[in-house]
């Protein structure tokens, strides 16, 4: 049986798997900077309140069709209406769903929120060129690379690049 996911607000309830996944060193490499120092209960409370009280941008767990623990979350943050344009944004944070093809299900569900339910024009990322897994998925969910920030990230005792990703609405409208 193909297990599929699913996309749905977060509840207080699912907070519990993110106590792992932002004091493992692998799964927050290439997150968000703020999770390298979100290690105690009381700082990832904190953060994960803010985010599932934040009605300014369009946060979801995801889920396995089979399961009510999520596997991660992602959304699009930075939305601004007057340019109809956010920022995308993934973590999935259980390694043990890690290449199986979840990061492009999920781009692809969020893009088309964002072009249905929010009315976007322009969905942007950024991403460390070494994450390849992630290039892989936003590529193939419809995103092309569009510039460079040069040595923006420092991973692994040296810098490097973010590449610079967006999707259009008419790009996606022929996906």
């Amino acid at each position: 049986m193909d297990i599929s996911i699913f996309l749905k607000p977060l509840s207080i309830q699912n907070v519990t798997p993110f106590y792992t996944w932002l004091n493992d060193p692998e799964a927050i490499k290439y997150s968000l900077s703020l999770f390298q120092s979100l290690n105690t209960k009381e700082n990832i409370d904190e953060w994960y309140i803010s985010v599932i009280n934040d009605s300014k941008n369009y946060n979801r767990g995801i889920f396995l069709s089979n399961s009510d623990i999520p596997i991660g979350y992602a959304g699009i943050c930075n939305i601004s209406i007057t340019n109809k344009l956010g920022e995308y944004f993934i973590f999935i944070g259980d390694r043990n769903q890690w290449g199986k093809g979840f990061g492009t299900q999920v781009t692809k569900l969020i893009v088309d929120a964002g072009f249905e339910e929010l009315n976007l024009n322009r969905i942007m990322l950024t991403v460390s060129e070494p994450n390849y897994a992630a290039i892989k998925a936003y590529k193939n969910a419809g995103f092309k690379i569009e510039g460079r920030m040069r040595q923006a990230c420092y991973r692994d005792n040296k810098f490097h690049d973010k590449l610079i990703m967006s999707i259009l609405r008419d790009e996606w409208n022929v996906r």
